[in-house]
This record gives structure tokens, C-alpha cells and sequence, in this order.
């Protein structure tokens, strides 16, 4: 158990680092919500390491995939007209969240289908009938 929530621990802290990214100057206090938060839902969530993972990485795929709207407010709360910098910092967002984006979200759908093949019959993939993937010796 304890095992659990020391990954629901470390996941917490990633989602709430990810977020504290996002909106830059956030303060301390709000962060600190937010990695608490987070570890209660993935607590919540969790029966497994695995999946505790797998929502960790779904929801920083999902903050990455905030991050150009988030910048994109925050602009448009400073300045009516944003400048060239402004821009190019909304393109960087928009072409680095998307990729990251689509990364952590392809990298979560992986852990939690791994997640459910072995949690379907309490079998593991190695012990498939069939399945020579173990080349460890026994």
C-alpha cells in the first residue's frame, strides 16, 4: 500500500509541476491544492502503480493540450493587439502542446490498455497461452 501512495506522491507532484509550467507565476499555495488534489484523485482512481501512471500522464497530456488556450488568455488579458513576441510565444505553445499533447495522451492510452490486458483474467501477457514475448529463463 504503501508502494501506491508513494507513486500517487511522485504522479502528484508531475501533474502539479506540469500545471505550475502552464500557468507560469502561480503561486506556491495553489500548487500545493493542486498536487494534493491530484494525489487524492489518483488514490482514488489507482488500484495499481500502473494505473496510477496511466492518469498521471492522461491528465498532463490534457494540461499540455491547455497550455496555447491558457497562453492565448493571459495575452489577450495583457494587450488588445498582442506583438510579434506575443505570437510567436502563442505559436510556440500551440506547436509544442500539441505534440506533447498528443504524446502523453498516446503514452497514457498504452498504459492503461496494458493496465486492463492484465487485469482482465489476472493474467499477465507472459502467461498467454501461446505468448514467447518472456525470453527470460525461468
Amino acid at each position: 500500500m504503501w508502494l501506491l501512495r508513494f507513486n500517487a506522491l511522485l504522479g502528484s507532484l508531475v501533474v502539479a509541476i506540469g500545471f505550475w509550467l502552464i500557468w507560469g507565476e502561480l503561486p506556491f499555495v495553489w500548487t500545493a491544492v493542486l498536487a494534493l488534489a491530484a494525489a487524492g484523485f489518483l488514490l482514488w482512481r489507482g488500484r495499481t502503480s500502473n494505473e496510477i501512471w496511466a492518469w498521471s500522464t492522461l491528465l498532463l497530456g490534457l494540461e499540455s493540450l491547455a497550455w496555447p488556450v491558457v497562453t492565448m488568455i493571459q495575452i489577450r488579458l495583457v494587450t488588445t493587439e498582442p506583438t510579434n513576441e506575443q505570437m510567436g510565444a502563442i505559436l510556440t505553445a500551440i506547436l509544442f502542446g500539441l505534440f506533447s499533447s498528443i504524446f502523453w495522451i498516446t503514452f497514457s492510452y498504452g498504459l492503461f490498455k496494458r493496465a486492463g490486458s492484465r487485469q482482465s483474467d489476472g493474467r499477465t501477457l507472459s502467461d498467454e497461452p501461446g505468448d514467447h514475448r518472456n525470453v527470460w529463463p525461468s
